[in-house]
C-alpha cells in the first residue's frame, strides 16, 4: 500500500447521502497518469469531486500518501493536491495573474503576501501554458480556452504532488490540447507528479494514460492499461455506440457506411484510399474497394466505410480468387477510382484491375467524379 500516493478504500460517492457509485477502489502512484472515461452522466466528475473533498463521501476513505484526507487540514491538502475543474469561476475584479497567484497561498503566511520567489513561480507557470501575454487582463473577460490555461497555471505554481483535472481539454483548440497534455507529461516525468483526470477524447486518453478507469452504470466496470481498455468491441459497449464505429487501431471514430448498391470501385493501398473513402462517405456514395492487404492501413477504414472489401492476407501476392471477385465487382460498378501510383510485386493484381478499368473507359479520379456528380 505504501507505493500508492493516492488510494481509496470502499469509496462510495453520490449526492445528499444517496449512493451513485459504490465500493470504488482507486490506486495511483507518483509519476503515473490515471484517466477516467465513460458516457456523460456516468459519474466521473462526481468521483473526482468526492476525492478532492468538494463533495462529501457517502462512504469509504480516501488516502493521500497513506494519510486519511478527512483528517488533514485544508492547507496540508493544498500543498500536495491541486484541482482543475470545469465549473466556471467568476471572481470579481481579479486579473489572470491574480488568479494564478492564488496557487501560492498554501505557502504564504496569514496575510497571504507573496514573496519574490512566489511571483517568479507564478510567471513561470503562466509562461508554461502560454498565458503570460494576457496576465493583466480581467479573468472574466477572456475566452473559455484561455481560462482553462490560467487555471492550469494556478495548479502548476501550487507545486502539487498530485493534480486532479476534470475534462481539462474541453474548451481548448487542438494546439492547446496537445500543449496541455505535454505539460502534464513533463510534470509526471520530471517531477514525479501523479495525475488523475477525466477525458472525453478517447484518442488522447489512449495515448497519454498509464492506467484507465471505465465508469459505466453504477460501477467501475473496467480498470487497466490502455491496451486492455481500448478495443473496438469494449468501447462500443461502454458508450453504447450504434451509429458509426470506433477504430481501436487509429483511436478514432468513423461515420456509418453509405447505404445502397455500390456504383464506384476504389483501388487503394498504403493509406492512399482513406481520403477517398471518407470523401465518398461524406457524399453518401456507397462503394467497393480492393484488393487490400489486411495489414494495410487502408483496410482499417475500408472495413467500416465500404459496402464490400476484397482483402488479401498480409505479405501475400494478390490471389487469383480475390482478383476474380474484384473483376466481378469492377464489372458491376459504373466507374473506378485508382488511388495507387506505384504497383509492386504484392499488389501487381491491382495494376491489372486498373488497366481493365482504363480500357473500359471507367477509370476516373475522385476530383473528376465529384465534379461529374455535382454537375
Amino acid at each position: 500500500m505504501g507505493d500508492f500516493f493516492v488510494r481509496t478504500e470502499q469509496m462510495t460517492v453520490g449526492y445528499d447521502g444517496k449512493p451513485l457509485i459504490k465500493n470504488i477502489e482507486i490506486q495511483l502512484k507518483k509519476g503515473e497518469i490515471l484517466t477516467l472515461i465513460g458516457p456523460n452522466g456516468a459519474g466521473k466528475s462526481t468521483i473526482l469531486k468526492s476525492m478532492t473533498r468538494q463533495l462529501k463521501l457517502v462512504g469509504g476513505t480516501v488516502y493521500l500518501n497513506n494519510e486519511m484526507m478527512n483528517h488533514m487540514s485544508g492547507k496540508e491538502v493544498a500543498r500536495r493536491l491541486a484541482v482543475v475543474m470545469t465549473e466556471r469561476i467568476r471572481p470579481e475584479l481579479m486579473s489572470c495573474e491574480d488568479i494564478v497567484a492564488t496557487g501560492r497561498y498554501p505557502y504564504t503566511g496569514t496575510l497571504g503576501i507573496l514573496g519574490e520567489e512566489d511571483w517568479e513561480k507564478v510567471h513561470r507557470a503562466m509562461e508554461m501554458v502560454h498565458a503570460l501575454e494576457f496576465k493583466d487582463r480581467d479573468f472574466t473577460a477572456i475566452s473559455d480556452g484561455q481560462r482553462q490555461r490560467i487555471l492550469l497555471a494556478r495548479a502548476i505554481c501550487q507545486e502539487p504532488e498530485i493534480i486532479v483535472l476534470d475534462e481539462p481539454t474541453s474548451f481548448l483548440d487542438i494546439r492547446h490540447k496537445l500543449e496541455l497534455l505535454a505539460i502534464l507529461k513533463k510534470m509526471v516525468l520530471e517531477n514525479g507528479t501523479a495525475v488523475l483526470m477525466s477525458l472525453h477524447e478517447l484518442d488522447l486518453a489512449q495515448k497519454i494514460s498509464d492506467k484507465v478507469i471505465c465508469v459505466h452504470g453504477d460501477k467501475i466496470e473496467k480498470y487497466g492499461i490502455p491496451e486492455e481498455i481500448f478495443t473496438s468491441e469494449y468501447i462500443h459497449h461502454l458508450y453504447g455506440i450504434t451509429t458509426g464505429s470506433y477504430n481501436a487501431s487509429f483511436g478514432c471514430l468513423e461515420m456509418e457506411s453509405p447505404k445502397g448498391t455500390p456504383k464506384i470501385f476504389v483501388i487503394g493501398g498504403n493509406g492512399t484510399g482513406i481520403p477517398v473513402y471518407r470523401k465518398l462517405q461524406r457524399a453518401g456514395i456507397p462503394f467497393v474497394t480492393g484488393v487490400i492487404h489486411k495489414n494495410d492501413m487502408d483496410h482499417e477504414v475500408a472495413k467500416v466505410l465500404a459496402t464490400e472489401v476484397i482483402a488479401e492476407e498480409p505479405f501475400e501476392e494478390i490471389s487469383e480468387k480475390n482478383l476474380e471477385t474484384a473483376r466481378k465487382w469492377l464489372d458491376s460498378c459504373e466507374q473506378v477510382i485508382c488511388c495507387v501510383d506505384v504497383f509492386g510485386k504484392m499488389n501487381a493484381g491491382n495494376r491489372e484491375l486498373s488497366e481493365i478499368a482504363r480500357k473500359e473507359g471507367k477509370l476516373i479520379t475522385i476530383t473528376e467524379y465529384m465534379k461529374q456528380k455535382n454537375s
